[in-house]
């Protein structure tokens, strides 16, 4: 019964870590980009 819930672990393990993979290699991981101007005023006297 130990080796069978082992098994069941080891395989459920697996398929998680090969669902990780996929999602991380066709998931869309890259972040927005937004180009964001303001003026600075500097102090130099």
């Amino acid at each position: 019964m130990k080796i069978r819930i082992f098994k069941l672990l080891v395989v459920l393990a697996l398929i998680g870590f090969a669902g990780l993979s996929v999602y991380a290699y066709f998931g869309d991981l890259s972040p927005e980009r937004t180009q964001i101007t303001e003026p600075v005023r500097l102090n130099a006297n």
